[in-house]
C-alpha cells in the first residue's frame, strides 16, 4: 500500500494537491481542505498502517495494483455534473479506483459515468507511482481497459497492464463469476457500499466525492490496525 509514500509526503507538505480539468478530479491524497483538518494524525495514522503489509508477510510498497470504476447513482445535488452510464444504465458520476493487492485504495479519479475506464489509466497510473514511488510494475483491469491506448499509458510509467478476461465457457454467462485478482477490488467496492455517504452521489464538488472515499478508506484501514494489535 501507499502509506509510507503518503508519510514522506506528509512530511514534506506535498500532501495536499488536487488536480481538475474538464469537469473531473483526480486526488491520491485528501485534498487541501480535508488535509487541513486532518494535518497532524494523518502522518501518524500512515506510519501506524505502513504495518499491514510486512504483517501480511508483503513488501513495504505494493508491485502490482488492481484497476476498477463504480457508478453511482446521482441525487438532485449532484445531478447537474452527471454523465449516463449506458453500461450499468445509471446516471451519476463513476470514481475509478487503484487499489494494492490487499485491496486498500492508492489512488481515485472521480469523472462523470459516462467517461470510459479506459480513457483515465495514464492518470491513475501517473497518481500510482506517485504514491509509491515508482514500485508498480503491474496493473490487472477488466475488459474496459482493453486496447492498445490504454496498454501504452500505462507502460509509459512503467507499468504492464494485464486484462483479466472472463473464462471461455459454453453458453452465456449467467451469475457473478469470480476471476483471478479482479475480485479484490470488488471486494473494495463492497467495503465502501457500506458507507451510506458513499452509496449515492449526494456531493455537488466530485473532490468532495475523493475526500470521502479516502476518508472511508481511512475508517477501514484503522478498524484492521485495531485488530492487528
Amino acid at each position: 500500500m501507499a502509506c509510507a509514500g503518503w508519510c514522506a509526503r506528509a512530511r514534506s507538505g506535498a500532501c495536499c494537491r488536487t488536480t481538475s480539468h474538464a469537469g473531473k478530479w483526480s486526488i491520491n491524497k485528501p485534498s487541501a481542505g480535508c488535509a487541513r483538518a486532518a494535518s497532524r494524525p494523518w502522518p501518524t495514522i500512515c506510519a501506524c498502517c505502513c504495518g499491514w503489509p510486512l504483517a501480511a508477510g508483503r513488501k513495504g510498497q505494493p508491485s502490482a495494483v488492481i484497476l476498477d470504476a463504480r457508478t453511482v447513482q446521482s441525487t438532485p445535488e449532484s445531478g447537474a455534473e452527471a454523465g449516463y452510464d449506458g453500461h450499468k444504465r445509471r446516471k451519476g458520476r463513476k470514481g475509478h479506483l487503484a487499489v494494492d493487492t490487499l485491496g486498500h485504495l492508492l489512488a481515485t479519479v472521480i469523472t462523470p459515468a459516462n467517461d470510459q475506464e479506459r480513457a483515465q489509466v495514464a492518470e491513475l497510473a501517473a497518481l500510482v507511482q506517485q504514491v509509491t514511488g515508482q514500485t508498480v510494475e503491474l496493473a490487472y483491469g477488466d475488459q474496459g481497459y482493453s486496447g492498445a491506448e490504454p496498454a501504452e499509458a500505462a507502460a509509459a510509467q512503467g507499468i504492464q497492464l494485464e486484462v483479466v478476461r472472463l473464462p471461455e465457457a459454453e453458453g452465456p454467462k449467467r451469475g457473478f463469476v469470480l476471476l483471478p485478482r479482479r475480485w479484490v477490488v470488488e471486494r473494495s467496492f463492497a467495503w465502501l457500499a457500506r458507507f451510506r455517504r458513499l452509496a449515492r452521489d449526494y456531493e455537488r464538488l466530485p473532490q468532495t466525492v475523493a475526500d470521502l472515499t479516502f476518508l472511508a478508506f481511512t475508517c477501514l484501514m484503522l478498524h484492521q490496525l485495531i485488530h492487528l494489535h
